[in-house]
């Protein structure tokens, strides 16, 4: 029997950033976590872009936080965490 993975969110980690595809490919080493969803950037534009760049479900992709615990949350394969990886002025908030 396989073990189920662990389903990742992310907050930030947009395009341009370093720390974001770090947390991921750290994450996913052991096979154990996988990244499904993400609001990368506050712009949605933006956000699109670095969910095709991880290669997730584009309606996984949120234009922010809040939509994504909400719309997750709703989901039956919805995240187990949150990865935060805004600069780190922005962690409080998230």
């Amino acid at each position: 029997m396989t073990k189920a993975r662990l389903r990742m969110g992310m907050v930030g980690g947009g395009p341009g950033s370093f720390i974001g595809p770090v947390h991921r490919i750290a994450a996913e080493m052991d096979r154990e976590i996988e990244l499904v969803a993400g609001a990368f950037s506050s712009d949605a534009v933006r956000s699109q872009l670095a969910g095709e760049s991880y290669r997730i479900d584009p309606a996984r992709a949120y234009a922010d936080l809040e939509t994504m615990l909400r719309e997750e949350a709703a989901r039956e394969d919805g995240i187990d965490f949150v990865a935060v990886t805004t600069p780190n002025f922005h962690h409080l908030p998230a």
